[in-house]
């Protein structure tokens, strides 16, 4: 087997991906405040969105512990070093961990949801920023370390989402500091990948 597609990323494809999503997140948070902060006070319990984000969450995990011969299915199939022998028990508990939250979880099912997705997506940009030049590469990891943080803890006691979007709502100099300050990080980011993570 070749080099895992995560150890294939280029850096400056994530930070693409990175500053794209903070650009957008935070440009809307300067440019529809007041419809932002409603949506958000409003998400930790839209259970439709939290069904269609633990879905694609799961997803992600199913295809990582994939069969290795399912063609495209196999494409992100990765070895799990002694927890290899499992895989076979994983492939069929997701699906059930799956069903059993839709099913039973009533509470904060979205911020459940959007921890497991935020741990995913860490994997990749994690890969894509490890053992690179140049240092500026640290933009990455140290995004992707935060999001694994709040991933865990939104999974672990959803209510923490709750509880920030409070504190960022509450005050319009916050919100906007937040805002900014995401927008100033995407663009740092932006300005990295174009001009400096190529080829790396």
């Amino acid at each position: 087997m070749g080099p895992h597609p995560y150890e294939s990323l280029p850096l400056n494809l994530a930070g693409y991906a990175m500053a794209s999503y903070l650009l957008v997140a935070h440009g809307l948070m300067v440019w529809k405040a007041e419809a932002c902060k409603e949506w958000l006070i409003k998400l930790p319990r839209h259970r439709s969105a939290g069904i269609y984000t633990l879905a694609v969450g799961m997803f992600w995990f199913w295809l990582l512990i994939a069969p290795e011969d399912r063609g495209v299915l196999s494409a992100l199939t990765m070895d799990i070093g002694e927890f290899n022998a499992v895989k076979p028990w994983l492939r069929i508990l997701v699906p059930i961990a799956f069903l059993g939250m839709v099913l039973y979880v009533k509470e904060f099912l979205f911020v459940r949801a959007l921890g497991v997705l935020a741990l995913m997506v860490t994997g990749p940009l994690l890969e894509a920023s490890f053992n690179r030049d140049p240092t500026t590469r640290l933009l990455v990891p140290i995004f992707s370390y935060l999001l694994l943080t709040k991933g865990l803890f939104w999974v672990g006691m959803p209510y923490t989402f709750r509880d920030l979007v409070t504190w960022a709502t509450a005050n319009d100099t916050r919100w906007r500091i937040l805002a900014f300050s995401g927008l100033g990080y995407g663009a740092l980011t932006l300005l990295c990948a174009l001009f400096f993570w190529n080829g790396h």
